[in-house]
């Protein structure tokens, strides 16, 4: 484990921020590092790999025994922006031990999925009891929007009978969890445009409509007055999960003594099988330099989740429709559709599901809770459908404290232990399965 802590530490110090076209040296360096550490942990066939586009992908290989099975391990070595760094106690690329966690961006999400892999190989060495596909993508935090092409591409080197996807999270640092759902995801920009040029908000203000206010306008259609998403057409379901309260997330989430949770029904059915919107970005002029302007153009990033059973690009085409039909004042309206997310239901059955909680529980000394996850992972829709009988475990080192996506991303060291241990013990339950491990 210090090793591995090491090696973690050492991503983490790479900005490798696929979303920054300025980053393609940060992004290069990060892959080269992954691979250089995958080849030390026994992995002899490691290529940096990717396909017109797209960002450096890290693909290795090692033989199964024989008889044994094929076990394809994922995670992603590129991270989201960092947004203000006012916003982090230390330095997101300098990793950091506070109170029993590591601060840093991608501490968590997901270089120690990385890392969670490294732990696997080197704990069982030359007596690796499967055979491993490694694979670290470079661009999940953008959507993968190269994805397609790049399973196409390398097919036949990705066939696997067990996918372990290491990019989730747990039910508390206590609890361990599969995750056997995921929501969708898509994104739009709109600009709403209402004059060709800016004008004095006192000459012209109360006649004439500015861009910005009708902006503001579009957008609280979105939701009704409850906070439950407004937009016709999305499909909603309910979940079979465990029992999620009101205080528990409102301590998890930091919601602050007074604010109303949104939306209606279970938390669970809200977090993870019903859809949500979200404003994740707004260009118009800060506080700090704001004028009595009448603003012509105003722009939002809404960030759409869509339910389990539901179409990405259908839902995407119900969002531009509701945003298209609702322009206040014959305000001009541009929606830019971008990428798109399939949602995805596990099939929560099978010898590697079982292996799974089996080696959870020996690990945690709990038996892990079967969940859903309310975010996206874009390649697990898109390799379900490439390859339908591989077994697919949706695992994960973060917790409810982990602040993936935000300022002070941190992973829980103690819990990151049970989890490299279950990993562990999760290969060597596998390479138990036998010959035919697919029939």
């Amino acid at each position: 484990m210090p090793s591995v802590r090491a090696d973690l530490e050492r991503m983490v110090r790479i900005p490798s921020v696929s979303a920054d076209p300025d980053a393609a040296e940060h992004m290069a360096a990060s892959a080269e590092l992954v691979a250089t550490l995958l080849r030390e942990a026994g992995l002899s066939d490691v290529e940096i790999v990717s396909v017109e586009g797209g960002q450096p992908a890290v693909l290795g290989h090692r033989p199964a025994p024989p008889g044994a099975p094929r076990v394809l391990l994922y995670a992603h070595h590129d991270v989201q922006p960092v947004g203000p760094r006012g916003d982090w106690t230390s330095d997101p690329f300098a990793p950091e031990e506070r109170d029993g966690r590591l601060f840093g961006r991608g501490a968590s999400d997901d270089k120690a999925g990385i890392a969670l892999h490294l732990a696997a190989l080197r704990a069982c060495g030359d007596d690796l009891p499967v055979g491993v596909i490694v694979l670290v993508e470079g661009e999940e935090e953008i959507g993968s929007p190269t994805l397609r092409a790049f399973l196409s591409t390398y097919r036949d080197r990705l066939a696997a009978d067990v996918v372990v996807l290491a990019d989730s999270t747990n039910w508390t640092v206590d609890v361990p969890a599969l995750t056997t759902s995921l929501r969708g995801g898509t994104h739009v920009t709109v600009e709403v445009r209402t004059l060709d040029h800016a004008v004095h908000s006192g000459m012209y203000g109360g006649a004439v409509p500015d861009a910005l206010t009708a902006l503001c306008r579009l957008l609280a259609t979105l939701h009704d007055a409850d906070g439950n998403v407004a937009v016709d057409g999305l499909l909603a379901g309910t979940s079979d999960a465990p029992e999620l309260t009101e205080a528990q997330l409102r301590s998890d989430a930091g919601v602050l003594d007074g604010v109303h949770l949104i939306g209606s029904g279970a938390l669970t059915d809200r977090l993870w099988r019903k859809p949500s919107v979200t404003v994740i970005g707004i260009d118009a002029p800060s506080v700090a330099e704001a004028s009595p302007t009448l603003l012509p153009v105003a722009r939002a990033a809404i960030s759409l989740r869509v339910a389990p059973g539901d179409d990405a690009r259908t839902a995407q085409a119900a969002l531009i429709a509701h945003l298209e039909s609702r322009a206040p004042w014959g305000a001009h309206l541009t929606v830019t559709p971008r990428g798109t997310a399939s949602p995805y239901t596990a099939t929560a059955t099978g010898r590697a599901y079982d292996a799974a909680h089996w080696a959870f529980e020996q690990a945690w000394g709990t038996a892990a809770v079967d969940i859903g996850v309310g975010g996206s992972i874009p390649f697990i829709a898109a390799f379900a459908e490439l390859l339908p009988d591989a077994e697919i475990l949706i695992t994960g080192v973060e917790d409810p404290d982990t602040r993936a996506h935000g300022p002070n991303e941190s992973l829980h060291l103690a819990m990151f232990d049970r989890c490299c241990l279950a990993e562990t013990l999760l290969l060597a339950r596998l390479g138990q399965s036998g010959p035919h491990y697919a029939e």
